[in-house]
């Protein structure tokens, strides 16, 4: 039995994992991919995902352009973090195709329609797209089977201002307008949140690379190290791997470099296994909501576990998971997908 997802991503290097671990699992069927602005523009998050389903051998499958803009913030984006294409040193091919003549938005709305409660929504950039079909088609909370997001920190530290995430902090009022629009739903059918709290225990290092690098048969067995020259380039025989090493390599040079060890935080990978497999993770259920206003907080995700608020939970957070289980799961995916497309 598969699992319809739609992904909206700011593809971004571990957004590039997520998408290729999803093509890699017999049970995914993506729909469709929306882009958004967060760790690089929107047309360069779809020219990478289009570049990615035309090298792993699925051309097909929808991309479609969203917001370039979140709602009220000025844009922010990331280069730093995953280089100036958003994939490290990977230098694709330039895709053949181009985006959707639909709008992201469009796709979540009519997509959902068509297929009320089967789809899985996963977002793993800033929540634009989402918050602009919502106030459009209100009742899309309803629609979804569930929504997997990857954002917020809640007991951790934020990774772009103090107490704030990423994919919050570019479009907070997005982030906002989502919880409280997911808010009063099922149990079942509550948001599931996949935050800094869990994602920065899921650490690749240059073994995890080098793995599915023989187990995909590719020549030469190499391994990224800390003492090679920055920005050096694989020489993998096996295309899917040697683009993936390529920016991997460029997302550890960016951890090391900010005292995170010579190591790469896998965040999305996890939130697209959840979306399959929500039994990776263990989640406790808890009302969040995004604070707007703070001079020095502003996009922290805020969660009352107690029910101090008076309101019903409006997310299932993830709270537990165990790194290595995860990664035996995502190498044994990635390492046969990338042998079967060479």
């Amino acid at each position: 039995m598969t699992q319809a997802i739609i992904m909206d991503v700011d593809t971004g290097i571990d957004d590039s994992l997520a998408l290729l671990y999803l093509l890699a699992s017999p049970e995914a069927e993506i729909l469709a991919i929306t882009c958004t602005s967060g760790n690089v523009p929107a047309k360069q998050v779809a020219i990478n995902n289009l570049a990615w389903l035309e090298l792993c051998g699925s051309p097909d499958i929808e991309v479609a352009l969203g917001s370039e803009v979140p709602v009220l913030a000025p844009l922010m984006t990331t280069e730093e973090t995953h280089g100036p294409q958003g994939i490290g040193y990977a230098e694709l091919p330039a895709p053949t195709r181009t985006v959707s003549a639909r709008h992201a938005t469009e796709v979540w709305i009519e997509l959902a329609r068509s297929r009320p409660g089967e789809i899985v929504g996963l977002v793993t950039g800033p929540l634009t797209n989402l918050a602009l079909a919502l106030r459009i088609e209100p009742e899309l909370p309803r629609l979804l089977k569930r929504l997997v997001v990857m954002g917020g920190a809640f007991n951790h530290a934020g990774n772009t201002l103090p107490t704030t995430e990423w994919n919050i902090a570019v479009d907070p009022e997005s982030a906002k307008m989502v919880f409280d629009a997911f808010s009063g739903l099922p149990a079942d059918r509550r948001p599931i949140i996949c935050a800094l709290d869990v994602t920065e225990q899921i650490e690749m290092k240059p073994e995890h690379i080098a793995e599915i690098g023989r187990r995909a048969g590719s020549t030469p067995d190499e391994i990224i190290a800390e003492a090679d020259v920055d920005g050096t380039l694989s020489t993998a025989s096996n295309s899917v791997v040697r683009y993936l090493t390529d920016a991997v390599r460029f997302y550890m040079e960016f951890h090391i470099a900010h005292n995170q060890g010579f190591l790469a935080h896998m965040h999305d990978p996890f939130a697209a296994a959840m979306a399959l497999h929500p039994e990776l993770g263990t989640t406790r259920a808890a009302t969040v909501d995004v604070e707007l206003a703070g001079s020095l907080t502003r996009g922290q995700t805020v969660a009352d576990w107690a029910g101090m608020w008076g309101r019903e939970p409006n997310a299932d957070i993830v709270v537990a998971v165990d790194p290595p289980r995860f990664f035996d799961h995502l190498v044994e995916r990635v390492s046969e997908f990338a042998r079967r497309v060479g």
